[in-house]
């Protein structure tokens, strides 16, 4: 009996070698670059500034590949492990392992199967063929030699290494895994370079069958090492197949970015953020919003930036656990600006010299005529502080002085600076934005607020976000001046200035230096916080996308909260120091008459130092016109005789030796005036002539 299968065998390997020479060359060999060219990983994914996975988007549903992995990034261990388990000879035979062929014609003869004699060249000629749409007939002798004829086709073109790399890269782990990034990633949590002797010997002994039953892929692993070696592969073996019952979910980070950034011709997209940055903010705005949800408020959006380079480090766009919109990303969206323009307004006017911070503002009623009728701004408490440094009107967020710093401007310069400062949404002319401007009433993004407030970090020094670390470097553009910049970071960064309408305790109040602005725009539908330190600038938009209104969220409880609670988590281990001085600026002790604001330290551009600052009493200042307002519309009331209906003239001021002129014609201050229909023009006019103050109003008639 052991004669007859002695020769049988060696009939076996002479039919081996008759084939080789019978048959013909096998057919079109695939090159190991066309190979790697055509392999596709079967998800995309965004990655953070290290290379950790923020975001995955699935683009092959049937299998899990992940990237190709060249062989010096897959772990020695594992190369050791496959290598002593499939093919002890592979750095030694030329495709066919003679010994293995021997043995393989002898368990045909003992009618056990032919696997022994796959090499693992042979199996990757298998598995290239199976890629091609075709296959060699399983269990035949006849199948061996067309698949032995394959293999050493592909040890004549390629060389060992690329054998070995292609082979771990395309071959199925279990399940729907192919390759080793895929399945150092789903059954490991790892990357291929990463893996350890236990794992890449339980990785190992899947290769056999792949999805064989638990049992039998143990008694194979302690059968290969038996005894308490078995110990540490089994454990490994057993969070592997745990993890192949129930895949982790995949990292979402980013959604946004992903769905912006990775495309065809990008699947694979290396970002600038920090993703430790990123989780701890999406986390935050988690948290935020829940706590305000009996407030009607769902949604929000986070910002971070690093100042000097212009790197996003955080951009959460929303929270699709609360909000009605997920898909929308709050970072682009535009929304009302409400009172975070006004550091831009301040910062131009003191450029152009108009106002220094500590001039003084008038913070009573004041009525503009304008195109569609008298605006007449309020405050956010309907109060009214009397005369009030720009400072302190910066750091109260006062709309009135705000809108008298306007006035002082124009319109149509301010317009321009926040479009030079990035607000690419602002491209209407200053009549269409009118005086409502100052406070924000038009629409911007989350985007363009950190980056101008970048700007005011930086010393007004403008460039774009970066998103990409190979995003070009645009030279930076000096927007206003680095003392200007300066400035308002003084203000802004000045908590005593926000005492009258913040508190003492509040979450704009940092220990470390910090400069920040709060807004909320009509109805309370937008919260703004945005603000900087000496090496970050931090952005919160909180709201609602659809746009219905908040129940009693303001900027400094709705997103000032969350912005702390990033910007704390920024400086944990990092100081922020105040900026220096630059050249141009002067420091000088003032103090302030016919006011109630302290003596302080202030700061001025060269020039415009004053020490003592004087409020002008009231019955000294300039005359004005009262009543009517300017653009006031009055009525006429039809039911009231015509010779009843009086006008009375009210005037302030000084205005003794003044007299009034209506349409060219002198109106005696003293009388009552009736008002004809029409439009009508009133001047205050001195005993020089000159018009000191002047309204112009319209009054209708009955029925009009």
């Amino acid at each position: 009996m052991r004669i007859r299968l002695w020769l049988i065998a060696g009939l076996g390997l002479i039919v081996l070698f008759a084939g080789f020479g019978r048959w013909s060359a096998p057919g079109k060999i695939a090159t190991y670059d066309a190979v790697r060219q055509s392999w596709q990983a079967s998800r995309s994914a965004l990655l953070d500034r290290h290379g950790a996975v923020l975001q995955v988007r699935r683009t092959d549903f049937a299998m899990r590949r992940g990237e190709w992995a060249d062989l010096t990034a897959i772990s020695p261990a594992l190369q050791s492990a496959i290598i002593a388990a499939e093919d002890k000879r592979f750095y030694r035979h030329h495709g066919i392992d003679w010994h293995g062929v021997f043995g393989a014609a002898w368990n045909n003869a003992r009618g056990q199967p032919l696997r022994g004699a796959s090499t693992i060249t042979m199996q990757l000629a298998t598995l290239l063929r199976s890629r091609d749409g075709q296959s060699f007939a399983r269990r035949s002798l006849r199948a061996k030699m067309k698949q032995a004829r394959y293999a050493r086709a592909l040890e004549t073109r390629w060389t060992k290494a690329q054998i070995f790399e292609t082979y771990l890269n395309i071959l199925s782990f279990r399940g729907e895994i192919e390759g080793i990034t895929a399945a150092a990633n789903v059954l490991l949590g790892k990357t291929p370079d990463a893996l350890t002797e236990n794992e890449s010997l339980a990785l190992a002994v899947l290769l056999p069958a792949p999805n064989a039953s638990h049992k039998r892929l143990y008694n194979r692993l302690c059968a290969r090492r038996p005894g308490e070696a078995c110990t540490g592969p089994q454990a490994a073996l057993t969070r592997m197949l745990d993890r192949a019952e129930t895949p982790p979910a995949a990292p979402d980070l980013a959604p946004h970015l992903a769905a912006r950034l990775l495309t065809a011709q990008h699947p694979h997209v290396r970002t600038t953020l920090d993703v430790t940055i990123q989780r701890y903010a999406k986390a935050a705005l988690a948290r935020q919003l829940s706590a305000l949800a009996h407030r009607n408020v769902r949604d929000g959006a986070i910002l971070v930036v690093d100042n000097a380079s212009g790197d996003v480090l955080a951009w959460v766009g929303s929270n699709p656990a609360t909000s009605r919109a997920p898909h929308v990303d709050g970072v682009r969206a535009h929304r009302q600006a409400g009172s975070t323009l006004k550091p831009h307004l301040y910062a131009l006017a003191i450029e152009r010299r108009y106002l220094t911070a500590a001039s003084l503002l008038n913070d009573a009623p004041i009525h503009l005529e304008t195109a569609g009728g008298l605006y007449v701004p309020q405050n956010y408490d309907h109060g009214y502080k009397g005369l009030v440094s720009a400072r302190l009107s910066l750091g109260n967020s006062l709309n009135i002085p705000a809108v008298r710093t306007l006035l002082l401007t124009g319109v149509e310069p301010f317009r321009q600076r926040l479009y030079d400062l990035g607000y690419n949404g602002i491209t209407r002319d200053g009549d269409y934005y009118g005086f409502s401007l100052a406070l924000g009433s038009a629409e911007v993004s989350l985007a363009e607020q950190v980056n101008a407030y970048r700007t005011l970090a930086n010393g007004g020094r403008a460039s774009p976000l970066r998103l990409r670390p190979d995003d070009p470097t645009t030279p930076a553009k000096q927007i206003l001046p680095k003392t200007v910049g300066y400035i308002v970071s003084s203000m802004l960064s000045d908590r005593s200035a926000r005492l009258m309408t913040f508190g003492l305790s509040n979450n704009l109040n940092t220990p470390f230096w910090s400069a920040v602005k709060t807004g909320t725009s009509k109805a309370m539908r937008d919260n703004w916080c945005i603000g900087y330190s000496e090496k970050y600038t931090v952005g919160v938009w909180v709201g609602n996308f659809e746009g219905d209104p908040m129940h009693g969220v303001s900027g400094v409880s709705g997103a000032a909260p969350l912005w702390h609670d990033v910007m704390s988590m920024l400086h944990q281990n990092t100081p922020s120091l105040p900026p220096t001085p630059p050249p141009g600026v002067s420091q000088a002790d003032i103090y302030f008459i016919g006011t109630p604001e302290a003596p302080r330290r202030e700061v001025f551009l060269d020039g415009t130092v004053i020490k003592a600052i004087h409020a002008v009493p009231q019955s000294t200042r300039a005359a004005r016109i009262v009543r009517p307002a300017a653009g006031a519309i009055i009525a006429l009331d039809p039911d009231i005789p015509t010779d009843r209906q009086r006008m009375a003239i009210a005037l302030r001021g000084k205005t003794k030796d003044m007299t009034l002129s209506l349409d060219g014609k002198t109106l005696p201050k003293d009388k009552l005036w009736f008002p004809l229909p029409g439009k009508h023009h009133l001047k205050l006019i001195d005993k020089s002539g000159k018009t000191i103050d002047q309204v112009r109003f319209t009054v209708r008639a009955p029925g009009g």
